[in-house]
């Protein structure tokens, strides 16, 4: 049986689940989803296992920012027809065919790209990727709409503006000025996911480090935001 504890370390709040086991010495987890684990001696006290995880705070603050930065890898796409493409969720079947004109679209359960030479892989992969940049502009504006009232209460530092970037190491930034950058890739997943990270980043417009304050503040924009935050780390997109 698990126990669920928080330590607070400086103005950051660290939540860990403590498991008790069989064994002489005490072992830290850092998990993709952020989550920090603590497998125990079954002799253990809560006053030890605390201290015990005090002393390593530093070390697991690291590691989560270590791991909020980077995506799930996946193969790289060879952007031919049979291939599988996400699109807000679902998937759907690469169908690449050959037209004098260019266009990509949904049928279906295929994405259909019309292009002169589909040998050309390039050019397949450009014009994917421009359909998924044009469905950004509308789907992100929305989303960002819909968040919003949420902070009704709030006085944002500015009126959020959107950018939309190809990133490998993000799945959102914002500047102070209230600039919020979102990875193409999220067009790849559900909107639900979409709102996290923009929730998250309408956050960072009012508090600017993950400090206690940040997650007091995002539990209460969006209680359910670790679900969320851990059923997009686990998406498959690329």
């Amino acid at each position: 049986m698990s126990q669920q504890h928080q330590l607070q370390f400086g103005d950051t709040l660290i939540e860990y689940e403590v498991t008790f086991a069989t064994r002489k010495t005490l072992a830290i987890n850092v998990h993709p989803d952020l989550s920090v684990t603590v497998v125990a001696p079954q002799s253990a006290t809560p006053a030890a296992i605390e201290a015990k995880v005090r002393q390593r705070a530093p070390w697991i603050l690291r590691q989560q920012q270590e791991l909020e930065l980077y995506l799930p890898q996946t193969p790289p796409r060879q952007y031919v027809s049979g291939e599988t493409h996400r699109y807000l969720g679902r998937q759907y079947r690469l169908r690449v065919r050959e037209d004098e004109a260019h266009s990509v679209k949904l049928t279906r359960g295929f994405l259909s790209v019309m292009t002169p030479d589909k040998a050309n892989v390039a050019q397949v992969q450009s014009q994917v990727e421009e359909w998924y940049r044009m469905q950004a502009k509308r789907v992100f504006p929305e989303r960002l709409a819909a968040m919003l009232p949420r902070f009704a209460r709030f006085v944002l530092p500015a009126e959020p503006q959107l950018a939309i970037r190809k990133m490998q190491s993000r799945w959102g930034s914002c500047t102070e000025e209230g600039m919020i950058t979102l990875n193409l890739k999220l067009m790849q997943v559900p909107k639900a996911f979409i709102d996290y990270v923009i929730v998250h980043e309408l956050c960072h417009l009012i508090e600017h480090n993950h400090s206690t304050r940040f997650y007091q503040l995002l539990d209460r924009m969006m209680p359910d935001w670790r679900a969320r935050r851990e059923r997009l780390n686990g998406c498959e997109v690329g």
